[in-house]
């Protein structure tokens, strides 16, 4: 039987080292807020939206939001994150996604000061990780290295096949798992022989955005998989990309969904506004 990879806890455990590191922080005089804009009332982004502000509360950073209405111009938006960029009290700047289809997001992402650009997004902080170089990575590729290192994972001389090559995971993801020193195929829909590639991953990663995609048919005995996927079933219950109950009887290792890279990518919003502070 896998042994599940919590996410909740491990997200937890991260949370707790960025409240001490805070607290340092504010004996220093340092202080910093995450500004989150969100346009529209889409429920899924209210939900991410309040999450985040109860993580800034619990490490002890400010957030403010600006919930504005879903046929707010694009130039106000993009007014709004100039004046974020200027103010000194504000460590994090995040334009919550998806924006209504009037909006250019790429307009609105690439308008944050990437000294401010915690989401990790801006083609500078990609370039720079790209390179090596220091900036913000991305936060659900950073919070996957993260649950594979605080779990006992060796990511060194494994290979590697992630399932997706969006922008946000797939290919940040590669990325981030070659500058561990790991093996790595990138898979996406034009693949031929999908099955084949995943059965030779020592780890798995499927971000593939189609729910319980993955079957016990993509897996080799024993692999390591993580699911990047949320989605709702039939029966409106939170799943993945990855058929679970297929899956977990073949594998040494799994995450749930949920609880299993989600609190993760809150975290390593929390650490990317910690290093704003700090920088």
């Amino acid at each position: 039987m896998a042994k599940l990879i919590d996410g909740k806890a491990i997200s937890k455990e991260i949370k707790e080292e960025l409240k001490k590191e805070v607290a340092e922080l504010k004996e220093k005089g340092i202080e910093g807020s995450l500004a989150v804009i969100q346009v529209g009332n889409d429920a899924a982004s209210t939900v991410y939206v309040n999450n985040k502000k109860k993580a800034c509360e619990y490490i002890g950073i400010g957030s403010i939001s600006y919930e504005l209405p879903e046929e707010t111009p694009e130039s106000e938006l993009l007014r709004i994150i100039r004046e974020l960029n200027e103010r000194s009290d504000i460590c994090g700047i995040l334009v919550q996604l998806p924006v209504p289809r009037h909006i250019n997001e790429d307009n609105l992402i690439r308008e944050i000061s990437p000294k401010k650009d915690v989401d990790g997004f801006h083609p500078q902080s990609v370039g720079a990780m790209t390179i090596g170089e220091t900036g913000f990575l991305s936060c659900t590729p950073a919070g996957i290295i993260q649950l594979l290192k605080r779990s006992g994972v060796e990511i060194e001389g494994k290979h590697c096949v992630v399932i997706g090559r969006s922008n946000i995971v797939g290919k940040p993801m590669a990325l981030l798992m070659l500058r561990e020193n790991a093996t790595v195929t990138i898979t996406h829909s034009k693949t031929v022989n999908l099955k084949e590639i995943c059965k030779m991953a020592d780890i798995l990663i499927a971000a593939v955005g189609k729910p319980g995609f993955v079957d016990d048919s993509y897996v080799k005995e024993g692999a390591v998989v993580i699911d990047v996927g949320i989605h709702r079933d039939e029966n409106n219950k939170l799943c993945g990309d990855v058929d679970f109950e297929k899956v977990e009887p073949h594998v040494s290792k799994i995450t749930p969904v949920p609880g299993g890279v989600g609190p993760m990518t809150i975290a390593m919003l929390m650490k990317n506004c910690v290093e704003s502070m700090k920088r």
